[in-house]
């Protein structure tokens, strides 16, 4: 990579991406639920994914054709909900929720990034990222939703 700002800015992401990795995991471990641990090992592991992309982008293994954004339904379910707390036993529905938070404030951090910088490569690495945290945000707002409010017999 010969752009040092773009270089910087992936190592940044990159540290984000572990960050978030153990902070799932740390979640995880606290769990007894085993549905709620197997959906945090999940977006762990999407953690992990990102940063091996990350990795493997800043060393040359993708172009910037890979870059492509995908429609992401944006359901803002997280901004209308307190987070909860981290707790030893928690909900599922609280568990998804924290997850949704985290991924809300890893899209916005993204986002605002991105605005800071014209459009190129080092944009749109930035928009990929953020799409990235944004189906994740909607994965858990989903689960969060239909563990919270589950359907009943009476529609």
């Amino acid at each position: 990579m010969t752009d040092p700002k773009l270089s910087e800015i992936i190592a940044t992401a990159i540290k984000r991406e572990e960050d978030a990795y153990g902070f799932y995991m740390d979640i995880y471990g606290r769990l007894d639920d085993p549905g709620a641990k197997d959906t945090i090992e999940w977006i762990a592991g999407e953690e992990k994914k990102h940063k091996e992309f990350l990795v493997s982008y800043r060393d040359g293994g993708y172009s910037p054709e890979v870059l492509q954004l995908k429609e992401v339904q944006y359901l803002k379910i997280a901004e209308h909900q307190e987070e909860p707390e981290i707790e030893a036993e928690m909900r599922s529905e609280d568990v998804f929720l924290v997850a949704s938070h985290r991924e809300y404030k890893s899209f916005h951090f993204y986002t605002e990034l991105a605005d800071h910088h014209a459009e190129g490569e080092i944009k749109s690495v930035l928009l990929k990222m953020a799409s990235e945290e944004l189906k994740h945000k909607e994965k858990m707002e989903y689960l969060y939703a239909n563990t919270a409010f589950p359907q009943t017999d009476g529609g």
